[in-house]
């Protein structure tokens, strides 16, 4: 095993940290340890180190070519790991998939609840939310019943945070499922005829290049071109990407979840639904008054995300919140 390059002036010793990288939670091109974190350089995967003694706070940033704010063109957004360490130096690792960063943050959440995993933007965001939450609370005096049921909610909330692999999966899982059914199974095959029309461009090629013919160099990049970009796109028909599959990934993690949830003393929602952002989002439906009860809690959600369409205009924080939760429901047509 190549052992990992430091950064910052801390350190740790050749063995313990051989060691905790080969035991470390490998996520994406990152890795977490129980002393240190692992993070990627542009090409190789969990090439540096950063003893978490040494981290001071660890976020998701969010990048976006100029053009892809139109909405125009084949653009995306980029997403990035930051970690802050060491009076304020930066390590910034891109990742391919969003979810992976997110899956990454929670866990340092539940293993080192005393890593902020926020900006320092959004912490004051998240804190002036708070403030705010606080004072409704004390303008609006709720009933002994909203009490108990709050405080039903926000013990399952912490419940479900204990294990956000669950949690995560099933919100993935179910972004998977609706990508798939909105989508036109007819792009598939064309994308896969277009890629086999790539590989006989690239075997021609090759040939022409051998061989001294004209153009083959650009039969050489059209196919290179073609393969990469539809292989790359997740367009393809694979053995990961049918319906079969991800409806056998959906329903395998709602049974994790149900097998999770029933070790649990009347949890207070179903398990397709279980989701902190879920169980947070009651939570303000009641302080708020406009239901009584959780079952009624979970009634008004399913109508407020029934509500949301791409006409609404929300904030960033809300669209995240959204973004992981609104599939589920959709998913399970709001049962």
């Amino acid at each position: 095993m190549i052992r990992p390059q430091r950064l910052g002036e801390v350190s740790l010793s050749k063995e313990e940290l051989l060691n905790d990288k080969k035991n470390c939670r490998k996520i994406g091109p990152c890795g977490v340890g129980e002393k240190a974190v692992y993070l990627n350089s542009f090409y190789i995967d969990r090439k540096y180190y950063i003893p978490i003694s040494s981290i001071q706070r660890i976020f998701k940033r969010i990048a976006m070519s100029k053009g892809g704010f139109t909405g125009k063109g084949v653009f995306g957004t980029l997403s990035y790991l930051v970690v802050v360490y060491e009076n304020g130096k930066e390590k910034q690792c891109n990742f391919k998939h969003e979810e992976d960063v997110d899956r990454l943050l929670a866990y340092i959440e539940e293993e080192f609840p005393d890593i902020p995993v926020h900006s320092l933007a959004a912490e004051q965001k998240l804190a002036e939310k708070k403030r705010w939450l606080e004072e409704k609370k004390r303008e609006k005096k709720v009933s002994e019943e909203t009490k108990v049921n709050l405080s039903k909610l926000e013990q399952a909330e912490k419940y479900l945070k204990n294990q956000s692999d669950l949690y995560m999966n099933l919100s993935l899982a179910a972004k998977k499922k609706r990508t798939y059914d909105r989508s036109n199974p007819t792009y598939k095959w064309v994308a896969l005829a277009i890629v086999i029309m790539g590989a006989a461009a690239f075997v021609y090629g090759i040939y022409a290049l051998t061989t001294h013919a004209g153009f083959g160099m650009y039969f050489l990049l059209f196919g290179l071109a073609a393969i990469f970009l539809f292989a790359g796109a997740n367009v393809l028909p694979t053995s990961k990407n049918n319906r079969k599959y991800i409806e056998n990934q959906l329903s395998g993690a709602i049974e994790q979840m149900e097998e999770y949830i029933r070790k649990y003393p009347e949890f207070p929602i179903p398990a397709h639904y279980a989701h902190p952002i879920v169980l947070q989002r009651m939570q303000e439906i009641m302080r708020e008054e406009r239901a009584k009860t959780i079952p009624e809690a979970l009634q008004v959600l399913k109508s407020d995300l029934k509500a949301l369409n791409s006409d609404v205009v929300v904030e960033k924080e809300e669209y995240d919140e959204i973004v992981a939760i609104k599939p589920m429901f959709l998913v399970m047509d709001y049962v």
